[in-house]
């Protein structure tokens, strides 16, 4: 019996002393000694081989196995398998993987429910990860309700700024200012001695040449120093800050990472410029930009709870929500809101996002409410009230407006990317600073002659929007009333035009000419600018001016078939705010190619429930007509020519390709970049990564056999391998590296391996290398790929990224494959 246990191997110095104290005890206790023993040495050699033994040397970490034959054993930290720090992160312009985000949450969610029934505190934990969605974007509405009063509030006084100051209180606007004043007549009611323009404070005197010319001067002064400012600040603090946003929220809300996008330090200079921006008359408005507004909110909330902190696909579940709160506060539109985000710029958008999304629309719009920034008391600057009905006729005119903005849309879209191309690919885009200074001069030059493009184009939109009333002393009311006797039919609104009509009609075409010049040149200028008012003004001003057209000509020509029916004189037929705000839709629509949610907003934002079927022909014929000649809206492009990596899911693939045609690597290429699972060395490792700017790499069983195993990215190998080297020691450049579950065989004085099956994708999604690309470019739509591998009859064959669908997509639509620059 001692001749055998001499011949047994020992794990170290410390089992020969357990051995004597077990022999000892046998002795006294007279027990057989041979099955204890061996039970023990079945239980060491088991605590060996699992790494729970503390090793008293830890350079020592070769031992014996039961066979007898030498192997290398790995370090504790490889068999617990612990989370490697920063392994799982995404490195910017980089798209993130939905699947494993998704999994990563499912796998979160299953520990917490596995763990609430533990104890009281386990189970408040889990409530407050079951609340935390509905808190975050709580604070996001809270948060984008009160800047977006904040920002209403100091554009229109600072718009106000550049005609004049209210000397009783420099913090009013012009309205503001004749609220409370007891001298105002009701002919002249934006006229009271608290407001005090330019010349009269500075010449002293309110009418002549003299001062116009100083109204002019101080006009264009302030236009400038507003943008000047707006562009330094976007410039020197937040690169980020500039355009509308909305490309970008896309993107990323696609699963791309534009870092600091949506950071404190974009949210802050956003917020602030654009009260600049809006203030210096520039051809822009705040309502794009108040989505990335409120966007930024909710990121930075986002970071307060660790469900969506580390989560990227779970954060941009928040960003929906907070699209929708931005929508709901630009145009007082909650319902439009949450039709947005999901018509318009959601790509993941599951039932529990409507949920919140609505919630957040809901929170914003209360606070901006119980700000009343328009001191209206109600949500909305365009809020209207019609007293007549729409005809049939009318459906006609209301098509041509349809027509008028799909026109307007695909000549916009057109225009300005190939103006924003210009400036992207000539020395005038590397000066922004002069070029926003340029355009706000000619701006303020040419805008102030003109009182509807002097106004701020919100003030017009409404003036454009209001239906002609006795109480209306607009330059468009002006009508000459007709006497039937004693009687004067004043509030009649089908009347001959009077001079003054005419007058604002010429007015109106040249604001027209001048609205569309300058959003051409506006939008895409490094200030943030928005397009949904301009847009909107532009359609107003046509809808408006063919809405007086057909108000004479209804009156002028009652005994035709088209009126005899419906306008009878005297009788109240044509409302010209009603086309104003047709024509504001179909040329939204014509630039966007929103229809529902569009069609929701406008009524939300106008009140006019009653006319929703003119909306909606308006709209639909507007996308119709625009889409004759280009499928892809405003944003689509300008997601386009920046090059980012946006596979929309409106447009559809109806090409016969294969994914062997799309696959790289091509004939032409060199050969596909893979790690074997067991072969490779950290050196190796570190050249293949050193030599390649792949962002990840298939791992294979051999190169002989080409067997699939997993994917493993380059950013995780990267972070593993510099986190081995810092926390195991012995880990060197011949140290071998294996992705599988046991360590291979070693020789006894080789380095210590190094093991990352942690950061293996044991499952990536696969194809055949005879799938119609069709059903590729659907899975990476549906499930949000970043890559997809190759394989034929389980050989791997090659990989496809989203990058190469995009590229082949361009090619086959005649485009610039390489303008897709980011993957």
């Amino acid at each position: 019996m001692d001749k055998q246990l001499t011949q047994r191997p020992r794990a170290s110095v410390s089992d020969a002393g357990g051995e004597t104290g077990i022999r000892t005890t046998c002795e006294l206790l007279n027990l057989p000694l041979t099955p204890i023993l061996t039970i023990r040495s079945q239980f060491m050699d088991l605590k060996v081989r699992i790494g729970v033994r503390e090793r008293s040397n830890r350079s020592n970490y070769t031992m014996s196995n039961g066979g007898g034959g030498p192997s290398s054993s790995t370090h504790l930290l490889d068999f617990l398998e612990e989370p490697i720090p920063g392994v799982g992160t995404y490195d910017d312009f980089h798209t993130i993987d939905w699947v494993r985000e998704k999994c990563k949450d499912r796998e979160r969610h299953r520990k917490i429910n596995s763990k609430k029934k533990e104890s009281a505190w386990e189970f408040t934990k889990s409530l407050y990860d079951a609340w935390s969605g509905w808190l975050v974007v709580t604070l996001t509405g809270l948060a984008s309700g009160a800047l977006a009063g904040l920002i209403d509030i100091a554009a229109d006084w600072m718009n106000d700024l550049k005609e004049g100051v209210c000397l009783s209180a420099m913090w009013f606007n012009h309205e503001q200012c004749c609220w409370t004043s007891n001298e105002t007549t009701f002919a002249e009611r934006d006229k009271c001695p608290q407001w005090k323009s330019w010349a009269e404070l500075i010449l002293g005197q309110a009418e002549g040449p003299g001062s116009y010319i100083m109204n002019y001067f101080m006009y264009i002064y302030w236009a400038l120093s507003f943008a000047f400012l707006a562009v330094c600040l976007v410039k020197v603090f937040a690169p980020y800050a500039c355009g509308s946003g909305i490309p970008e929220i896309k993107t990323i809300l696609s699963g791309f990472i534009i870092r600091g996008y949506l950071g404190k330090w974009t949210l802050m200079i956003k917020t602030i410029t654009l009260v600049l921006a809006v203030a210096s008359g520039l051809s822009l408005g705040k309502e794009g930009p108040l989505v990335h507004v409120a966007c930024c909110c909710g990121n930075i909330f986002s970071y307060l709870f660790p469900k969506y902190s580390k989560n990227e696909a779970k954060k941009r579940e928040v960003l929906s929500a907070a699209s929708a709160a931005g929508v709901s506060v630009a145009f007082g539109a909650p319902i439009g809101g949450v039709l947005f985000s999901l018509e318009e710029v959601s790509y993941y958008f599951p039932l529990k996002t409507l949920w919140r999304s609505f919630f957040a629309a809901l929170v914003a719009a209360f606070v901006l409410r119980s700000i009343n920034p328009f001191g209206n008391s109600r949500l909305v600057l365009f809020y209207v009230e019609y007293h007549t009905p729409w005809y049939i006729f009318e459906l006609l005119p209301f098509i041509l407006l349809g027509v008028f903005g799909g026109l307007w849309g695909a000549f916009f879209i057109r225009a300005n990317i190939a103006w924003c191309r210009r400036r992207k690919s000539t020395r005038f885009g590397k000066y922004p600073v002069l070029e926003v200074i340029l355009v706000a001069a000619i701006t303020a030059v040419v805008a102030f002659p003109n009182p509807y493009t002097r106004q701020n184009t919100s003030e017009l939109i409404k003036e454009l929007f209001t239906d002609c009333g006795p109480l209306e002393s607009s330059q468009l009311c002006q009508y000459r009333s007709q006497m039937n006797g004693s009687k004067a039919f004043t509030d009649n609104p089908n009347r001959p035009a009077g001079p003054g009509v005419y007058s604002a009609m010429w007015q109106l075409c040249l604001a027209l000419i001048f609205k569309i010049i300058m959003t051409i040149f506006t939008f895409g200028l490094k200030v943030p600018s928005g397009l949904f008012i301009p847009s909107m003004a532009i359609g107003a001003i046509a809808g408006r001016i063919v809405g007086i057209a057909m108000e004479q000509l209804a009156y002028y020509h009652h005994d035709w078939f088209l009126f005899k029916e419906w306008c009878e004189v005297g009788a109240d037929c044509i409302t010209p705010g009603l086309y104003a705000m047709v024509g504001a839709a179909a040329c939204l629509g014509g630039v966007t190619r929103m229809t529902v949610s569009l069609v929701v907003i406008v009524f939300e934002l106008t009140g006019g429930l009653e006319y929703i079927v003119p909306l909606m022909a308006a709209v639909m014929t507007s996308k119709w007509v625009g889409d004759a000649f280009g499928r892809e809206g405003i944003y689509e492009a300008h997601i386009r020519l920046n090059g980012y990596p946006f596979l929309d899911a409106k447009e559809e693939f109806t090409h016969t390709t294969l994914a062997r045609d799309v696959m790289r690597p091509r004939s032409s290429d060199p050969p596909l970049a893979v790690l074997t699972q067991d072969d490779l060395t950290v050196e190796e490792l570190q050249s293949v990564i050193n030599e390649t700017s792949y962002n990840g790499f298939p791992v294979i069983v051999s190169k002989e056999s080409q067997r699939l195993v997993g994917f493993a990215l380059r950013r995780d190998i990267t972070i593993a391998i510099e986190n081995a080297r810092r926390k195991q020691e012995g880990i060197l450049l011949n140290s071998r590296v294996y992705f599988t579950q046991h360590a291979p065989t070693l020789p006894a004085d080789s380095p210590r391996p190094l093991k990352l099956r942690s950061i293996l994708d044991m499952s990536p999604f696969t194809v055949t290398d005879h799938t119609p690309m069709e059903i590729v470019v659907d899975i990476f739509r549906k499930l949000g790929l970043r890559q997809c591998l190759v394989t034929h009859n389980g050989r791997l064959l090659g990989i496809i990224t989203k990058k190469d669908i995009l590229r082949h997509m361009a090619q086959m639509a005649n485009q610039d494959p390489e303008s897709i620059m980011f993957n």
